[in-house]
């Protein structure tokens, strides 16, 4: 099975990290910064405007890496390498009415630091790289996939 890619944004407003529910609907408590898989031919950036765009109905302006993840599922042997980049919000606003064209992402928030350390999210990493800020890209090392 090939390594799947996927580009995810990390997009602060008023000191709060959006984030999505990382599977469909009630199947999971664990939240993800909003983005998925890249189509071949298209650029990380590109595949993560129209990911956030139809996850949130946000548009974005795609900044500088800042993150890359990795996971595994030993079972199936899905392997993903994700690429986080800094964004901000171009226009859109969120709504809980919109709907993801694929029903993955039904919920979609912002959240401070400290409601985050109530959250189960995943990358670990994610809020010391979205609140730190700066710094070059920080890589958090291959894990299992957790549900």
């Amino acid at each position: 099975m090939p390594i799947r890619i996927a580009a995810r944004a990390v997009i602060l407003d008023q000191g709060r990290l959006l984030l999505v529910n990382a599977f469909p609907g009630p199947q999971s408590d664990l939240w993800c910064a909003p983005g998925g898989g890249a189509e071949p031919g298209v650029s990380l950036p590109c595949n993560l405007q129209r990911e956030v765009h139809e996850e949130t109905g946000l548009d974005i302006a795609v900044g500088a890496p800042c993150l890359v993840n990795e996971f595994h599922e030993p079972a199936t042997g899905f392997h993903q390498v994700e690429v986080f980049f800094r964004c901000s919000v171009t226009g859109g606003m969120l709504s809980d009415d919109w709907r993801d064209p694929e029903s993955i992402v039904t919920r979609r928030r912002f959240f401070d630091r400290a409601e985050m350390a109530g959250l189960r999210f995943k990358p670990d990493s994610l809020p010391m790289v979205a609140f730190n800020g700066g710094g070059g890209p920080v890589y958090d090392p291959l894990e299992t996939l957790v549900r």
